[in-house]
């Protein structure tokens, strides 16, 4: 039985389909096993770093050295592609990572802004969301760290993929680039993602099933990229 975890792993993955060579950076978990399903799979040529200065190959060896202007270099050049995670995202996929309620007197501290504003509007940036409801997906985010569509005008490498959530899967391909749902994971409704979505999303007739691993697939996830099975603890139905 294919677990609802190894659903969005794919559809993380899936967010690095056609990509090259790019640099991935996956931000969780869940992220991190899609990417290195993707490049194990159909996107070969991605590169993958060790979050310090090093390019590094499936197994952990260095393949290279990857120093701070180089990782700019492919920020700003639009070479990297970034899944991030969200504390709120609206409907045009501005995304907030630092604080809860008004900037003057937030009702809860985050992360801060971090690099949120450069990775969105020099790389394509996607998102992770492992809990999906109407205090994450909402009307307006309280502060704009990752910027959306609508205010992205004259940015040269700004792209929103998609947004996977333990839910479904979502895009932008509308005429307003507002958030359209592209596929619901298998066990989960049209209705239930309405009703966990704090805005009105784009419902296209006859959303898809998440495509299912493939046994190849399954057999990568299970028994090489995360034998422990850490994926479940990040998606529990």
């Amino acid at each position: 039985m294919i677990s609802r975890s190894e659903y969005c792993v794919i559809a993380c993955a899936e967010a690095w389909r056609g990509n090259g060579e790019v640099l991935a950076s996956p931000m969780g978990l869940i992220p991190s096993v899609g990417a290195r399903l993707a490049r194990r799979t159909f996107s070969p040529d991605l590169l993958m770093t060790d979050g310090e200065a090093m390019l590094v190959g499936l197994d952990g060896t260095t393949e290279g050295w990857l120093p701070y202007r180089q990782h700019l270099a492919l920020v700003t050049g639009g070479k990297r592609h970034v899944m991030m995670g969200a504390s709120q995202i609206d409907r045009y996929g501005n995304q907030n990572i630092s604080c809860i309620g008004a900037w003057e007197r937030p009702t809860r501290q985050l992360l801060g802004v971090r690099g949120a504003p450069v990775n969105t509007l020099n790389n394509p940036v996607s998102y992770w969301v492992p809990r999906h409801s109407p205090r994450v997906f909402v009307e307006r985010v309280d502060m704009v760290c990752g910027v959306g569509y609508d205010r992205a005008a004259g940015a040269r490498y700004h792209r929103i993929p998609r947004v996977v959530s333990d839910l479904g899967v979502f895009d932008f391909e509308t005429e307003d680039r507002s958030m359209r749902l592209a596929s619901v994971h298998p066990g989960v409704t049209v209705e239930q993602i309405r009703q966990a979505t704090g805005f009105a999303l784009t419902v296209p007739d006859g959303v898809p099933y998440t495509r299912e691993p493939s046994a190849a697939e399954l057999r990568l996830i299970r028994e090489v990229i995360d034998p422990k099975g850490l994926r479940e603890r990040e998606v529990r139905v």
